[in-house]
């Protein structure tokens, strides 16, 4: 079965937001600094990503050893676009019509990685169609940590009221954020 591919997000004209989870220290700085500051590092690959549940399924609502705190990222449309029309798939498939060096050497050169996982639903099952996580470093990284963050928003306590609410049995469908289809430029 082919899964379908598919980036939803809370986004506006001109901010899309995304996900990550952070230790108190890195997530306290960026709320305080408005961006990453000293106690994030900008010499590895971060991974930031658009859907809600997937975040929630990564980090384990917030129960993961230093995934505790969530932030909420809005960024700018440009810049998201631009990672997404730079990035290189993170694994290599004869389906995408070049050799396993080549796909090598775009690894290597390019600061944007993206991996289609399956979308989780709120119990972490996965769902038919795959969603989208962008890695970022190097220029990438910069440019997303100087540039292209318009606003980051602690949502650690709407996490773990949601998921509070979840393990009670309760629907939480009406809680989570809006997420539509959203078209790169």
């Amino acid at each position: 079965m082919h899964e379908s591919r598919e980036i939803r997000a809370t986004y506006t004209d001109k901010t899309i937001r995304v996900y990550q989870a952070y230790n108190k220290q890195i997530a306290e700085e960026a709320i305080s600094l408005g961006t990453f500051g000293s106690h994030f590092s900008m010499d590895r690959m971060t991974w930031i990503k658009p859907s809600f549940l997937w975040m929630m399924y990564r980090c384990g609502w917030g129960e993961k050893e230093n995934q505790e705190h969530i932030l909420a990222i809005d960024i700018t449309r440009d810049g998201f676009d631009k990672a997404v029309n730079s990035a290189v798939i993170s694994s290599y498939s004869e389906s995408l019509g070049i050799s396993k060096e080549k796909w090598q050497e775009l690894v290597k050169a390019s600061d944007v990685r993206v991996q289609w996982d399956p979308e989780k639903d709120i119990n972490g099952n996965n769902l038919p169609y795959r969603s989208l996580q962008l890695g970022l470093r190097g220029k990438a990284l910069s440019e997303y940590v100087n540039e292209w963050i318009v606003s980051i928003t602690d949502i650690t306590d709407y996490v773990k009221n949601l998921n509070r609410l979840r393990l009670a049995g309760e629907s939480i469908d009406n809680l989570l954020p809006k997420e539509e289809v959203y078209l790169i430029k």
